[in-house]
């Protein structure tokens, strides 16, 4: 079965342009367009897309908004990769917190491009790691957010666990991580559901996300 993908774009250029890259993919279908977030939800709904391409800045709903919005009225909700023109936007890194699952630069490269919708759709790894340190550097309180402290106390991870999430902080696949660790793949995929669960992440970008804010992973 193919990605499934709504773009969600103020501009009629950036949305055909992403149509004509995603298309030309045997495995990825655009199924729609949106011009704002505000018509979103809808679609949405009525679509089912795997993964929603939304601009984070637009007039009358903004990704942020968009995101929360989601997340918080459409059962089983798509991934969300936002998109932006600039890499070192708070907007993006609200985007995040809000629970979007990656981000893509509008100047990105094709392969780039079809990379971080089939890698958001997979979910079995972080999408520009060393880009959300960076974010996380530069936006997240440098104390640790006392919130995401709280959530990780709460969390109780175990030693493994532990080192899972920073493994997935560093963007390591699950692959990778059951190498690094000399464990099986299905194993990792049990660590990760056990520290999403734990944490009340939906996805392991919010996890990553999480690990950083509340200081338990540095972000430099």
């Amino acid at each position: 079965m193919p990605v499934t993908v709504l773009l969600v774009d103020d501009e009629p250029l950036v949305r055909a342009g992403l149509r004509a890259v995603l298309e030309a993919q045997p495995d990825i279908e655009v199924v729609g367009e949106a011009a704002d977030g505000a018509a979103v939800i809808p679609l949405v709904r009525r679509l089912r897309p795997d993964v929603v391409a939304m601009d984070v800045r637009m007039p009358l709903l903004d990704g942020i908004e968009t995101t929360r919005a989601l997340l918080r009225s459409v059962d089983a909700p798509p991934k969300i990769l936002v998109v932006t023109t600039f890499e070192n936007d708070e907007y993006v890194y609200g985007a995040l917190r809000a629970g979007a699952d990656g981000f893509l630069l509008k100047r990105a490269r094709p392969a780039e491009i079809v990379h971080a919708v089939r890698l958001v759709a997979e979910g079995e790894s972080l999408l520009f790691p060393a880009s959300v340190r960076r974010l996380a550097a530069e936006y997240a309180d440098g104390d640790g957010n006392r919130a995401a402290r709280d959530v990780l106390e709460r969390a109780r991870l175990t030693g493994r666990e532990e080192e899972v999430l920073r493994l997935m902080a560093r963007g390591l696949t699950n692959a990778e991580i059951a190498a690094r660790l000399v464990v099986g793949t299905e194993t990792v995929k049990s660590h990760v559901s056990a520290v999403l669960a734990k944490l009340g992440a939906r996805d392991r970008t919010q996890a990553v996300i999480a690990a950083y804010e509340s200081g338990f992973v540095a972000p430099g």
